[in-house]
């Protein structure tokens, strides 16, 4: 990718409204754009971001068995009023009306479109467990749509839901589930923690939050500093420096920290209000076991911006950056390095720009990629190498930065 033909250019400074450092880094280094407050266009270096963080849910996604669709986005208000969230989610919901005076909502989440989906299918207890995913926009009338990305009106996010026969069932796939969300958020790279909160408008039970322990975070959690324990402010009853109520040794810390997985457990609740039923062995007619379980794609490049920065910009985690490498070329020639590495199937972003080194540095600390590579009349017959999170350079052959890329 040649940075002269990139789309769109850095920004010198941010937004004057932005407060958030996902918000000013994000618009600033041309990763994404704000059409109005919480609407947000994925430029090409975002959107490959957020591509690279749906492909590791995807992988560790289709280890548990699940299948990826894609369902609609705009739903007929008869489907809500099957559970009575059309009255209980108004709040948030985005209501309207056609030609024809037919009211529809957009999806803030998928759970009666999916259950919608099941019935018109299932038959016995031998097509059990399901368990679909997709990747789709989801649409909530926040009161104050804020922190960036982080906390949008119209937000990327990816559903997964599954049925299963037995409560058994469903509590195995469920803790199979949150391992799997655990590979996930490790392999992005976040530092999080599980607690357990309140369902709000999905559901009356306990669902377990994953969060990222940051600063700019909306959301406050209690976590013990000796074991897995932990519960998101509005349900925990410990206070911080007291006891750990689980292991008894460790420490409740208090923390802010950003939300970027939840699951949730419905039992048959959602099922039995929506007719959703399987023939067990002996030909009886039973209520489906019900999860569901979200990951916001766009909100997770947001938090990692605001974990991993400084006050040059964006660093990247190698896992998700947007290319491998930035390669800068000052006064000498680099199309053929750019071939090779190209050739050698290495993402790279190609500085071409007739521009200054001063220009070009700053633009590569700004946008983050996780290494710089440098070719210059001063580097001779050898390339620059230096990482995005370090001050230290080196010089190398290009075959030596081909085979510490690979």
């Amino acid at each position: 990718m040649l940075q002269s033909k990139l789309f769109p250019k850095t920004k010198k400074e941010a937004p004057k409204e932005a407060e958030s450092i996902n918000h000013k880094l994000l618009v600033r280094a041309g990763f994404m754009d704000q059409l109005m407050a919480g609407s947000w266009t994925l430029l090409p270096l975002g959107f490959k971001v957020v591509s690279k963080i749906n492909n590791i849910i995807r992988e560790e996604l289709n280890k548990t068995g699940a299948q990826e669709v894609l369902m609609p986005l705009l739903h007929p208000k008869e489907i809500w009023n099957e559970t009575g969230r059309w009255d209980k989610a108004d709040e948030i919901m985005y209501k309207l009306k056609d030609s024809r005076n037919k009211e529809f909502a957009l999806s803030f989440t998928h759970e009666e479109i999916f259950l919608d989906l099941i019935r018109k299918h299932l038959l016995s207890y031998k097509d059990l467990p399901i368990a679909l995913y997709h990747f789709s926009t989801k649409f909530r009338n926040e009161l104050r749509a804020r922190s960036g990305i982080l906390r949008g009106r119209e937000f990327l996010m990816k559903d997964l839901y599954s049925i299963h026969a037995t409560e058994k069932d469903f509590w195995m796939y469920y803790k199979e589930v949150k391992k799997a969300y655990s590979r996930i958020f490790t392999r992005i790279g976040f530092k999080f923690r599980i607690t357990e909160a309140e369902g709000g408008v999905f559901t009356e039970n306990k669902t377990h939050e994953f969060q990222v322990i940051s600063d700019g975070g909306e959301d406050t959690i209690f976590y013990c500093d000796k074991c897995s324990w932990g519960e998101n402010e509005e349900v925990c009853k410990g206070k911080e420096g007291g006891n750990c109520p689980s292991c008894k040794k460790g420490k409740i810390v208090k923390s802010k920290s950003i939300e970027v997985g939840n699951i949730f457990p419905f039992g048959t609740y959602y099922s039995e209000k929506m007719g959703v039923y399987y023939t067990d062995s002996k030909g009886k007619k039973k209520p489906v076991w019900f999860g569901s379980y979200g990951i916001g794609s766009t909100r997770a490049m947001g938090a990692i911006v605001e974990v991993s920065n400084d006050d040059k910009g964006i660093i990247w985690y190698p896992q998700v950056a947007p290319l491998a490498v930035h390669l800068i070329e000052l006064g000498k020639n680099a199309n053929s390095v750019y071939e090779k590495l190209i050739k050698a199937g290495i993402e790279v972003l190609y500085d071409d720009r007739s521009v200054s080194a001063g220009e070009k540095f700053a633009d590569a600390d700004l946008i983050g990629i996780p290494v710089r590579l440098t070719v210059s009349a001063k580097t001779g017959d050898k390339i620059e190498w230096k990482n995005r999170d370090s001050q230290e350079t080196e010089l190398f052959s290009l075959s030596q930065v081909v085979n510490r890329l690979k």
